[in-house]
């Protein structure tokens, strides 16, 4: 309570003073609150600002990331071989890129550990496509040269053949050719993994047997009879596999250690058969060779990729 005997008109000018004064400090706390208010605002546009910023970076990156993947998609639709093991490979790895492309359309572009997880998918099976392209350019320049070894065996044949009828100063020097022309020849060297289904797979957990196909070209000249054909397969450190039934022969000069072999009746004809190796413990993933000979020559080679 004011004292009673405070003059009033002084009593007034303090009032009005505390008026002012309180105005003031009012004035200052709302002038503080509004500057907060502002710093908050601006701060919390920032914040947002960089956020979409980061979102679009991301965005950006996932659509570059599929992009790639589409395409990728695409170079695998347009590969294709004549080999049926290949085309096997191909139509499962075709599935794995289809797949990716739909598991990144439904993914969050700011789950980074997605992303990352499906660059390193997208080079694997960049790097598993290149493997088939070697794959397809060798077995395609092998097929041609068989080709073209198994056309000449036919035309050094009937130019011995002729020769022996107009030429016989000549037989001498033609004896030397038909030798050479009737050494069995292959062509279609086909080598192949199968589960215990009896499919071919590539999946080298999945393995139980290698199969080994062939085809032994006609050759008029080649001796008739019986003849045993052997397989070396060697797995992706260059080891060869064996079992029980292995054995080590002489083969085009050098005495190797076939993993299988068979015995098939030639009569001049074109033979084709298929050389089973079982009894493997077990397979790893790599690139799998087989080389095929009889006991004159090495009749061809084939390759399989095993993931």
């Amino acid at each position: 309570m004011y004292d009673m005997k405070e003059d009033p008109i002084e009593r007034l000018d303090r009032e009005q003073r505390e008026r002012t004064e309180k105005k003031k400090s009012l004035k200052s706390t709302v002038t503080v609150m509004t500057i907060i208010a502002v710093v908050l605002a601006l701060a919390l546009a920032y914040i947002w600002f960089q956020k979409s910023k980061l979102v679009r970076e991301l965005e950006q990156e996932k659509d570059e990331l599929t992009e790639q993947i589409i395409t990728l998609k695409g170079d695998y639709d347009s590969l294709s071989s004549d080999y049926e093991a290949i085309n096997s490979q191909l139509d499962s790895s075709r599935e794995e890129v289809a797949q990716l492309v739909e598991r990144i359309q439904k993914t969050d572009a700011t789950n980074r550990t997605k992303m990352r997880q499906y660059e390193k998918e997208l080079g694997t099976l960049r790097s598993i496509m290149r493997n088939y392209i070697v794959q397809i350019d060798s077995l395609n320049t092998l097929n041609q040269k068989l080709s073209k070894d198994a056309a000449d065996a036919r035309r050094e044949a009937a130019d011995a053949r002729r020769e022996n009828q107009e030429l016989s100063a000549q037989v001498e020097t033609l004896t030397g050719q038909v030798t050479a022309g009737s050494i069995l020849k292959a062509r279609m060297v086909r080598l192949e993994a199968y589960n215990s289904s009896d499919k071919v797979t590539d999946r080298s957990s999945r393995v139980v047997r290698m199969l080994t196909s062939l085809s032994l070209v006609e050759n008029e000249i080649a001796p008739r009879g019986p003849v045993r054909i052997y397989v070396v397969v060697k797995d992706p450190d260059g080891n060869v596999l064996t079992n029980a039934r292995s054995e080590k022969v002489e083969c085009a000069g050098q005495t190797i250690t076939a993993s299988a072999s068979r015995e098939v009746d030639y009569e001049g004809k074109e033979v084709d058969l298929s050389i089973y190796l079982n009894d493997i413990p077990s397979y790893t993933k790599g690139i799998y060779t087989a080389e095929v000979y009889t006991v004159q020559a090495l009749l061809g080679t084939a390759e399989v990729l095993l993931r």
